[in-house]
C-alpha cells in the first residue's frame, strides 16, 4: 500500500502533467489558435503563469509538511509536461532538450515514489533529491549552458536523432536498474550512507545485487551520462563521465567500509564474489 505522502505526490505529479497538457490542447482549439496568439514562446509563458497559479493553490490548500511534497511533485509534473511540449512543438534543434526535461522529471519524481513504496519510514521532501548537492546543481547548469551556446552557434549538432535514441536507451536502462535496486533492497535502501546499523538492516545479495554490488549507483552513473548524450553535449559528456566516476568511486569506498563494519565476513565473502558493476572501481580493498 502506498503511503499518504506517496499518494499525494502521485496526485500532484499526474495532475500537473494532465492540466498543463489540456491547457496546451485548449490553445489549439480556442482563441489561441489564432496565429497572432499562438507563438510557441507565448504559449510557454502562459503555461508558466498557469503553473505559478497552481503553486498559489497548493500554498493555500496544504499544511507545511504536505506543501513541501506537493510543490515539488507539481514542479516535476510541470517539467515533464513542458518537456513534452518542447519535443512536440519546438524547433528541431531544441527538441532534444524536451526529451532531457522529461527524463529529469521522471528520474527525480521516481526517486521519491520509489522510497515511498520500499522504505516509507525514511521518506522526506529530500527524497526527490532535487537539492542533492551544490555540485549536482552546478553540473546541471553547465549542461544547460553548453546546450544553448551550441544551439546558437552550431544548431546542426543538436538534430542527430541517433544520439537521442542512444541517450534515451542509456537513461532508461540506468533508470530501470536503479529502481530495481531500490525495490529489491526494499527497507534496506536509503539515499544517505548509514554509519550506524539500524535494527532490521540486512545484507541484500539476491536479484540485481547478485550481479553487482552497487546496482543503484551503476544505474545512476549510466543515466547521468545518457542525459548528455541526449543533449549532444560533447564537453559535458566528458566532464560528467569523469566526475560521476570519481563521485561513485569515493562513495563506494566510504560505503563499503561501513558495510564491512555492519556485516563483517558476510560482506567480505559477498565482495569477493560479486563485482561493483562500475568500470575500474573495485571498492574498499580489504587487507588480510
Amino acid at each position: 500500500m502506498l503511503c499518504y505522502e506517496g499518494r499525494l505526490s502521485l496526485y500532484c505529479f499526474v495532475s500537473a502533467i494532465f492540466s498543463l497538457a489540456l491547457l496546451w490542447v485548449f490553445f489549439d482549439l480556442g482563441i489561441f489558435a489564432d496565429p497572432e496568439w499562438a507563438g510557441f514562446w507565448a504559449r510557454v509563458v502562459l503555461l508558466a503563469v498557469y503553473y505559478l497559479g497552481l503553486n498559489v493553490v497548493i500554498w493555500l490548500k496544504f499544511a507545511t509538511k504536505d506543501y513541501q511534497v506537493a510543490v515539488r511533485a507539481t514542479f516535476l509534473g510541470a517539467v515533464f509536461a513542458l518537456g513534452v511540449v518542447i519535443f512536440q512543438a519546438g524547433a528541431d534543434e531544441y527538441r532534444s532538450f524536451g526529451v532531457y526535461g522529461t527524463l529529469m522529471a521522471v528520474f527525480h519524481y521516481s526517486e521519491y515514489l520509489g522510497i515511498a513504496f520500499c522504505n516509507p519510514k525514511t521518506l522526506s521532501p529530500d527524497s526527490f533529491i532535487l537539492n542533492h548537492s551544490i555540485h549536482y546543481a552546478l553540473a546541471a547548469g553547465a549542461s544547460w549552458l553548453e546546450f544553448f551556446v551550441e544551439v546558437y552557434f552550431f544548431p546542426e549538432m543538436k538534430i542527430h536523432y541517433i544520439l537521442w535514441i542512444l541517450g534515451l536507451v542509456l537513461c532508461l536502462g540506468g533508470e530501470i536498474l536503479r529502481k530495481l535496486a531500490m525495490i529489491t533492497a526494499s527497507k534496506n535502501f536509503s539515499h544517505i550512507v548509514q554509519f550506524e546499523r539500524t535494527q532490521g538492516h540486512e545484507l541484500v545479495t539476491d536479484g540485481v545485487y547478485g550481479l553487482m554490488r552497487h546496482p543503484s549507483y551503476v544505474g545512476w552513473f549510466w543515466w547521468s551520462i545518457g542525459t548528455q548524450v541526449v543533449l549532444a553535449n560533447p564537453v559535458c559528456f566528458v566532464i560528467y563521465t569523469v566526475a560521476s566516476w570519481k563521485f561513485f568511486h569515493d562513495r563506494i569506498f566510504m560505503e563499503e567500509i561501513t558495510l564491512l563494519n555492519f556485516f563483517g565476513e558476510e560482506y567480505y565473502k559477498y565482495k569477493q564474489r560479486v563485482p561493483t558493476g562500475l568500470p575500474f572501481i573495485r571498492g574498499y580493498k580489504v587487507e588480510l
